[in-house]
């Protein structure tokens, strides 16, 4: 899996998902400071997963209206210890293979996927 991790990603997810051998592009070591947009416009570049924590990245999507086909995995979940938070992320990433072209919240409880459709996007321009 080509993944695109925010820098906002803990660095443990980031080391797991790479040592299960996913490609991952981090960007708090590949470009710090970068803005949301020029990150979401790498990932559709790229065609990599873009994985963040920050809700950002839905307002890019539907408010603005950017391409995003590419997919975007909003977590919102609990993270007491940031092992257990490591291997809870790479475990649910690799439980499905249709994150793209979806836009994913994944919460404690439940994962939410809204379809980015071009219809979706184009009306928001």
């Amino acid at each position: 899996m080509h993944i695109l991790a925010d820098e906002n990603l803990p660095g443990l997810s980031v080391q797991e998902l790479r040592r299960r051998g996913h490609d991952v592009l981090w960007i708090r070591t590949a470009m710090p400071g970068v803005g949301d947009a020029d990150i979401l416009a790498l990932a559709q570049d790229e065609q990599s997963l873009l994985v963040t924590l920050d809700k950002d990245f839905g307002e890019l999507a539907f408010g603005k209206g950017l391409p995003a086909s590419c997919g975007v995995v909003l977590f919102r979940i609990k993270m007491p210890d940031a092992k257990i938070a490591a291997l809870k992320m790479v475990k649910i990433l690799e439980s499905r293979s249709d994150w793209n072209g979806h836009f994913s919240v994944v919460e404690d409880d439940r994962i939410r996927m809204r379809t980015l459709t071009t219809s979706t996007l184009s009306s928001r321009s």
